[in-house]
């Protein structure tokens, strides 16, 4: 029997249309569209499928992007009953992993992430928080910078490794804009602030952290059919308490994505990535190419992961 885990993308990976192919030829994918339209309150075939300015609005990107990977998970699923080796999610991917698990109801859990995206903008709502993507430095040099930032008073910090000599750093943007040429002189090729409102993964978040656990505590189950890698730790759980713990943390710690995928790969035969775009697959083509990653995306990717798992 294969070891197969299965892989959620995270804030970034969303694009008008995706899903589309799943709600226009899935009764399951329109009837949790529909669910998750009545449940939140707002229209996401029109979010989803429509020009619009809130796909790009944390609040309503992070629910949008949940729900058309579960919308991929559920029909892959269906189509072929797995018992996955663990599950494993980029920043707001874990909570879709979380769901994949069965500790959250799907509907439960784009409520859940729609309340995360709020939350992590009314906490940077009086701030100018920004994210910003270094290409050629490796980690220490980025942790030591980032470190002689603090003492200068500055507030940036690393956020995101996601792959070797890729990492996205977050907080303040006009600190993050001074920093560009440090960046650059300690070897960096690119320092791009990206299109973000938020500064996820930092201690900018403090205050968001109680209210989701909160949040957390509501919709949380206690049933885990796999265990989940942690982005903090990089480690498996497999517990209403610890993904408590850890969902709170993953807030302000960073995003230990790389770290994930080389720890795990070794465990695996295959991994499978739910949801819009290729972007986690493209990081484990560097990470651990001795693994491949397969993509569920539409009614087509669907079928041809079905027929090579056939």
């Amino acid at each position: 029997m294969q070891r197969v885990g299965m892989i959620f993308p995270g804030q970034g990976s969303q694009s008008i249309g995706m899903g589309r192919d799943f709600f226009e030829h899935s009764h399951e994918a329109k009837a949790l569209v529909y669910a998750v339209s009545a449940r939140l309150g707002f229209d996401f075939e029109a979010l989803l499928f429509e020009d619009n300015e809130r796909i790009n609005e944390t609040a309503y990107t992070q629910p949008a992007i949940l729900l058309v990977s579960l919308m991929a998970y559920t029909l892959f699923t269906q189509a072929k009953p797995t018992t996955p080796a663990l599950f494993l999610g980029h920043s707001l991917g874990e909570f879709s992993a979380i769901a994949a698990a069965g500790a959250l109801d799907i509907v439960d859990a784009v409520a859940l992430v729609h309340r995360r995206g709020a939350l992590m903008q009314e906490a940077c709502a009086h701030v100018d928080a920004g994210m910003m993507v270094l290409l050629g430095l490796d980690d220490a040099n980025v942790e030591a910078l980032c470190h002689d930032a603090l003492l200068e008073g500055k507030q940036v910090w690393p956020a995101n490794y996601n792959q070797e000599g890729q990492i996205v750093v977050a907080g303040l943007k006009g600190d993050l804009m001074a920093m560009e040429g440090t960046f650059k002189s300690a070897g960096a090729k690119r320092a791009m602030l990206l299109n973000m409102s938020v500064a996820s993964h930092c201690p900018l978040l403090t205050l968001a952290q109680a209210p989701l656990r909160l949040e957390m505590e509501r919709s949380l189950r206690d049933t885990f059919s796999a265990p989940v890698i942690s982005n903090v730790t990089a480690k498996p759980y497999q517990s209403k308490t610890e993904a408590l713990e850890l969902l709170s943390e993953q807030l302000v710690k960073p995003v230990r994505y790389r770290h994930s995928i080389a720890a795990v790969a070794p465990q695996l035969d295959l991994m499978i990535e739910f949801g819009n775009g290729k972007v986690l697959s493209g990081l484990n083509r560097k990470i651990a190419p001795e693994c491949n990653t397969l993509n569920v995306f539409d009614m087509d990717s669907l079928e041809k992961v079905l027929q090579a798992l056939s």
